[in-house]
């Protein structure tokens, strides 16, 4: 292991992108998949899913994401899939993690809403005793599932609200999806105090962006690398410091993004946009958490000391509360002065 890969490896991180479902280790798709044998056609063998979790471009990975999905039938699967994530997110040293959580798909295919919430909810409090994560939820709209979806998401929501949701988003597919029909879920859900992280500009351009920002009042970008074609556009991510939760590896192996050295990361930075490095759906891509940060110090040219200011910028841009921020930055820190001693 390089010194900075180990650096990297003991850095204390906050993760601001990474999906429920997709976070499923090989070892529990495979897992999930025996249960379901027959029904499905995710592999049961570990080492046959890197083959299958080969996309072709985006509309393909939406399609192979959704076969995983349908491995997660009730509520047992729901509670160990999230507490498996949270030994994984730990074994990173991530902290602190918000995790995008699609309860539409569950309570679609048969989980009740309160059977999934409470599962999502016993494995966060497990998570954060056993690996020392705190995990919280962004609920998210599957654009692809229309209005019907982002009703039964947000009643989910507002009825439902585990202690640990702290935001509401829009994924899936951009291109057919109209942001600013979704306009009134979001008012509705920002006024019951839950903040904006819909994702935009990942496969489409700036103009996705544009609406995230006006029509759904977007606190926070999920992706948002399209920002970078746009002068005005990053001009006023800079001005009001709207971060982008950048997933670099995930950009490539959805052909969002042609080549790592084609990635739009470094101009981004360089327009002065806040950005979080995130790892969206690590096992899905072949990546880690760490593997994404070691991936933007060599875009970005950074040193230890660049790489401990990612991690700063994530912990900044989460919804932890100003007491949590100062007790995890004060931790990197520390980190980085034993590091240095």
């Amino acid at each position: 292991m390089t010194e900075l890969a180990s650096f990297i490896a003991g850095l204390p991180k906050a993760e601001l992108h990474v999906h429920h479902v997709g976070s499923a280790s090989p070892r529990i798709v495979a897992e999930l998949a025996a249960r379901h044998e027959g029904r499905s056609p995710v592999p049961a063998d570990p080492a046959a899913l890197a083959d299958y979790f080969a996309f072709r471009d985006f509309p393909h990975f939406i399609e192979v994401y959704l076969t995983v999905v349908d491995l997660i039938r009730d509520a047992g699967d729901v509670r160990m899939l999230t507490y498996e994530i949270g030994r994984e997110l730990g074994r990173q040293q991530v902290r602190y993690a918000e995790l995008t959580v699609t309860p539409y798909s569950s309570t679609h295919r048969g989980i009740p809403a309160p059977a999934f919430v409470e599962a999502i909810e016993d494995a966060r409090v497990g998570a954060a005793a056993d690996f020392g994560v705190e995990l919280r939820w962004c609920f998210d709209i599957p654009g692809e599932a229309g209005l019907p979806a982002a009703e039964e998401t947000l009643r989910i929501a507002l009825d439902e609200r585990p202690d640990g949701l702290v935001s509401f988003g829009l994924g899936g597919p951009e291109a057919g999806v109209d942001r600013p029909a979704f306009k009134p879920y979001f008012d509705k859900a920002r006024a019951a105090g839950l903040h904006s992280v819909p994702h935009a500009g990942e496969t489409t351009g700036p103009e996705t962006v544009w609406a995230a920002l006006r029509d759904l009042g977007a606190e926070r970008i999920g992706h948002g690398i399209a920002s970078a074609r746009d002068p005005e556009l990053t001009a006023y991510l800079a001005e009001h410091q709207i971060p982008l939760e950048v997933c670099p590896t995930s950009n490539v192996r959805t052909r969002a993004v042609a080549s790592l050295a084609e990635h739009p990361l470094p101009a981004l930075v360089a327009a002065g946009v806040p950005v979080t490095i995130n790892s969206d759906d690590p096992p899905m891509f072949g990546t880690t958490l760490e593997e994404e940060y070691a991936v933007a110090a060599r875009l970005l040219n950074l040193d230890a000391a660049g790489v401990a200011d990612l991690a700063r910028a994530a912990v900044t841009a989460s919804f932890l509360p100003a007491a949590g921020k100062s007790g995890m930055l004060a931790e990197i820190d520390a980190y980085v002065a034993a590091q240095s001693a």
